[in-house]
C-alpha cells in the first residue's frame, strides 16, 4: 500500500481500495470470533498474567473448573483433571492427577498450554506452579468463591484466559437469569422456613453460615438459615443444633455416608426437633451445592423443591 502510494498509481490506488472493500465485506464477524491473544489478566493473586496463544491444552486441578471449563465450550482442551472431578461423564475418560497433593511429573509429562489452579497451590506450592511455568505453561490461580458473585467472576476469568469469553459471559446470563426466576417464584412464600444445612455428620457436624453461596442459596428462595447468625463454615455440637429448632435439615453427605437421613432421625434427643417429627430431613446432591460452579442454580432448584414443594413443584 505505501509503494502504491509513493508511486501515485490511480490505477494502483483503485486496486487498493477494491481489495479493502473486498476485506472488510468477507466476513464482517471474522475479528468478534477470533480469540484476543495476547490476552493480560488478573488471576486470582492479583497478578498480572499474560497468554501469548489460545491455549490447546489445559489442566484442571479442582471440579468446579472442571465444571466451568466444560461449561464454557472448552472441555475438548482438558487432557488431565484432578481425582474427583467427576462431571460431565467425559471426565472419567482424562487423565487424573491427584488431589491436592499433585503429580507434577504426569503434569509436565503432559506439557499442557494452561493449568488452571487454586489458591491452596499458589500458597503451599509455590515451587511446583514454578515448576509448570518454567516449563511453558500458563499457570492462572482461580480463587475460591465465596458467593455467587465470586463464582460469576471464576467463569468470566476461565472464559478469558481459554478464549472463551462470550461462552462464559452466556454462561453466567443464564445463571444470574435462572435466579433471578427462582427469586420470584419465592415471592410465593407466605411463612418462611427455619433450615439447618449440615456439610459433614456426627461428631464433627460443619454448618454454612453467612458470607457463602450456600447461605445466598437459602435467602434466594425465602428460607431462614439457622446458623445466619455465623459466618463461614461453622462447627457446631447436636445440643446447639437442638436448639435451633429447625422446620428442615438438608445433609450434603450422603455420597460417602449410607442413610444419612435416617441417622439424623433417630440421633438421640432431638424428638421434639420440628424437622424431626414432620420427617423433613434430606441429603442433596453435594456436589450442586457445595461446588461453586453452574450447578449452582441446580442446587437452589433441588433445594427449593424440598423446602417448599407447595410453591416449587406447581
Amino acid at each position: 500500500m505505501m509503494f502504491t502510494i509513493g508511486c501515485g498509481s490511480d490505477s494502483g490506488q483503485s486496486e487498493t481500495d477494491s481489495t479493502t472493500a473486498e476485506e472488510n465485506t468477507e466476513d464482517p464477524n471474522t475479528s468478534e470470533k477470533s480469540a484476543p491473544f495476547p490476552i493480560t489478566v488478573t488471576d486470582g493473586t492479583g497478578e498480572e498474567i499474560t497468554i501469548e496463544t489460545e491455549p490447546k491444552t489445559i489442566v484442571s486441578v479442582i471440579p468446579s473448573n472442571t465444571e466451568i471449563t466444560y461449561a464454557i465450550g472448552q472441555g475438548d482442551k482438558l487432557v488431565a483433571v484432578d481425582d474427583y472431578s467427576n462431571y460431565p461423564e467425559e471426565t472419567a475418560e482424562l487423565e487424573k492427577i491427584g488431589d491436592q497433593q499433585l503429580n507434577v511429573e504426569k503434569i509436565l509429562a503432559l506439557q499442557p498450554d494452561l493449568a488452571l489452579v487454586t489458591e491452596y497451590q499458589h500458597q503451599n506450592n509455590p515451587d511446583v506452579l514454578t515448576q509448570f511455568k518454567e516449563a511453558g505453561t500458563d499457570v492462572v490461580v482461580i480463587n475460591s468463591a465465596e458467593s455467587f458473585d465470586q463464582v460469576y467472576e471464576s467463569i468470566t476469568l476461565i472464559g478469558e484466559v481459554t478464549g472463551a469469553s462470550d461462552e462464559a459471559e452466556q454462561v453466567v446470563s443464564e445463571m444470574k437469569e435462572s435466579l433471578e426466576v427462582i427469586k420470584e417464584k419465592a415471592k410465593a412464600v407466605t411463612e418462611k422456613k427455619k433450615v439447618w444445612v449440615e456439610v459433614s455428620p456426627s461428631p464433627d457436624i460443619f454448618t454454612t453460615g453467612k458470607n457463602t453461596f450456600m447461605h445466598e442459596m437459602l435467602e434466594s428462595i425465602n428460607a431462614i438459615n439457622t446458623a445466619g447468625d455465623q459466618t463461614g463454615w461453622v462447627k457446631m455440637t447436636e445440643e446447639e443444633i437442638v436448639t435451633l429448632n429447625p422446620d428442615v435439615i438438608i445433609t450434603t453427605y450422603g455420597y460417602y455416608v449410607d442413610n444419612p437421613t435416617d441417622a439424623v432421625l433417630s440421633r438421640s434427643g432431638w424428638d421434639e426437633v420440628p424437622a424431626i417429627k414432620k420427617q423433613q430431613v434430606f441429603d442433596v446432591n453435594n456436589d450442586t451445592v457445595t461446588r461453586p460452579g453452574p450447578r449452582l442454580i441446580d442446587g437452589v432448584e433441588t433445594l427449593a423443591k424440598l423446602i417448599y414443594p407447595d410453591v416449587f413443584e406447581k
